[in-house]
C-alpha cells in the first residue's frame, strides 16, 4: 500500500506544479516553448489529476497514464532542452530530475499494481 501512496504523492506534486503555473501564467507558461510544448505542459495538470483519481479507485489504467505522462514528459524536456534551448539534455538538472522521478515511476509500477487491487477490495 505504500508504494501507491508514494505514486499518489509523486502524481500530486506533479498536478499541483502544473496547476500552479496555469493559474500564475495560463496557457503558455513557458514563453520560449513552442505552442504545443506549452499545451502539452498544461495539459498535464488533468492527466496528473486523473491519474490520482483513477489510481485511487484501484484502476491498473491509473498506472498505465502515470507511466505514459512521465514518459512522454521526459521526452517533452528532452526534445525542448535539445532543439528549443539548444542544450544538452543531460546536463540540465530538471531534466535530470525528471528522469530519476521517470525511472522511479516505471519501477514502483508493477509493484503497485497489486495493490490498487486492494483498494477496490478485490484479491490479486
Amino acid at each position: 500500500m505504500s508504494v501507491v501512496v508514494v505514486a499518489l504523492a509523486l502524481l500530486a506534486v506533479g498536478a499541483v506544479t502544473h496547476v500552479g503555473e496555469f493559474i500564475r501564467d495560463g496557457w503558455t507558461p513557458y514563453p520560449w516553448a513552442p505552442r504545443w510544448l506549452n499545451v502539452y505542459w498544461t495539459s498535464l495538470a488533468l492527466f496528473d489529476t486523473a491519474a490520482a483519481v483513477l489510481m485511487l479507485a484501484g484502476r491498473r489504467l491509473g498506472i498505465d497514464l502515470a507511466m505514459a505522462i512521465m514518459i512522454t514528459d521526459l521526452t517533452a524536456n528532452a526534445y525542448a532542452a535539445t532543439y528549443v534551448r539548444h542544450a544538452n539534455p543531460l546536463a540540465e538538472m530538471g531534466v535530470l530530475r525528471l528522469a530519476v522521478f521517470t525511472v522511479v515511476v516505471l519501477m514502483l509500477a508493477p509493484i503497485a499494481r497489486p495493490h490498487l487491487l486492494k483498494l477496490r477490495g478485490r484479491p490479486h
